[in-house]
């Protein structure tokens, strides 16, 4: 799979680019701040509709169109995958004012023809490397499930919906929560959205099971590799409700997570979260929200039996995502049957020598590759000769000679 060419207008501080893309890695050089970063999340925001740096569409629109009659920003790529031989991906963004409410719209275009965001699942697949992904260790657990549900959902499209379908799910039934505790409804009424909820759970927990498992194995190998096969790494889900293959959803004191080696389909779930809901009723109401469920759980990270997040040092924790996001890779490439695009934003600076020249040689298969530097010295001459150099500069790309 691959970015044949790409296209930008009035994206983050792009005023217009035009690039065609050459199989294989390509080195994005310059200065911060001169715009290697957003093309990179340009590339991502066509795979996945989303930024990993804002949550807010409105940041991505070039500050000079703000002024604009219709504000808007552009993506286009054709892109080339075993499934075809060319598919072009669209996605527009437009700010649009209605009166005093200011919203931005989006549309998406495949091969031409209007689709939704959900159509996006597939087209183009990447995994992205960054030196934030330490959060993943050291931040909040909201964002390691956000992980979760970026990496499911570009290869699972039921996961993806079961997703969205969820979230609209508790949004509906913390309010009628918090319309109970005020004595404005029933709760039986309560009955008919648990049941919808607990179908939806079902689905993201035992995809997130699944996932783990693969990345588990994958992650272990690279690890022990990494470490010299002195340290064991070991990724714990922790569902803030714990389905069980006996069914009685229970979590003990004794049990730090699900067991990832037995697999628990969503039919096995769906009943055990549902009796779950219904036992934590009554708190639910006295409190007005959903205390359990896939929007709580958690991911820990353990080396050789400790939590990497509380106990690890500084360097462990980048090797645990190094580890991690090589299982990712792998677990990409096997599951769409050829290698993603790979994005890394300055990564390699962050790793020693040793890591460095690791990661190089694990990426060196892929059909293409894009990392940003502001020291190209740091390559090997190797890599260099076989890589496509760009000078990035005020938004504006000139090849390296």
């Amino acid at each position: 799979m691959h970015i044949e060419y790409l296209s930008v207008t009035n994206f983050r501080n792009f005023a217009r680019l035009e690039l065609a893309f050459p199989q294989g890695p390509v080195l994005l050089h310059g200065a911060n701040a001169q715009g290697k970063t957003s093309l990179l999340e340009a590339i991502y925001y066509l795979a996945t509709s989303s930024s990993p740096y804002t949550t807010a569409d409105w940041q991505l629109i070039n500050w000079r169109a703000e002024n604009d009659v219709i504000p808007f920003t552009r993506l286009s790529a054709d892109v080339v995958s075993r499934q075809s031989p060319l598919n072009r991906i669209e996605v527009t963004l437009t700010r649009e004012r209605n009166g005093g409410e200011v919203r931005t719209r989006k549309d998406i275009r495949l091969n031409g023809v209007n689709r939704r965001v959900m159509d996006l699942v597939g087209q183009v697949n990447v995994v992205l490397f960054l030196p934030r992904d330490l959060s993943l260790i050291e931040g909040s657990p909201a964002e390691r499930r956000n992980y979760l549900n970026a990496t499911l959902c570009q290869t699972n499209r039921a996961y993806c919906e079961a997703l969205g379908i969820f979230e609209k799910l508790l949004t509906q039934r913390n309010a009628l929560l918090k319309r109970i505790l005020d004595r404005q409804a029933s709760p039986d009424e309560l009955e008919f959205w648990d049941g919808q909820l607990a179908d939806q759970a079902g689905v993201l927990i035992a995809g997130r099971q699944r996932l783990l498992r693969d990345l588990e194995n994958r992650a272990q190998r690279v690890h022990l590799d990494l470490t010299g096969r002195r340290e064991v790494l070991e990724i714990e889900y922790q569902p803030s409700f714990l389905p069980t293959a006996e069914g009685d959803g229970q979590l003990s004191f004794g049990t730090p997570g699900l067991d990832l080696h037995r697999d628990l389909s969503a039919q096995e779930i769906v009943p055990q979260y549902l009796d779950a809901l219904r036992a934590s009723r009554a708190d639910h109401i006295e409190r007005g929200m959903t205390l359990s469920g896939p929007h709580r759980d958690e991911l820990r990270f353990q080396i050789n039996q400790r939590d990497v997040g509380l106990y690890g040092s500084r360097g462990q924790a980048r090797t645990a995502v190094l580890s991690l996001k090589l299982a990712e890779l792998e677990w990409m490439r096997d599951s769409i049957g050829e290698w993603p695009l790979l994005l890394l934003d300055e990564v390699i600076a962050e790793l020693d020598a040793d890591r460095r020249a690791y990661l190089l040689e694990r990426i060196d298969g892929a059909t293409q590759s894009i990392l940003t530097t502001t020291d190209r010295n740091i390559f090997t001459p190797s890599f260099l000769a076989r890589a496509v150099s760009w000078q990035v500069m005020e938004g504006q790309i000139t090849t390296i000679s």
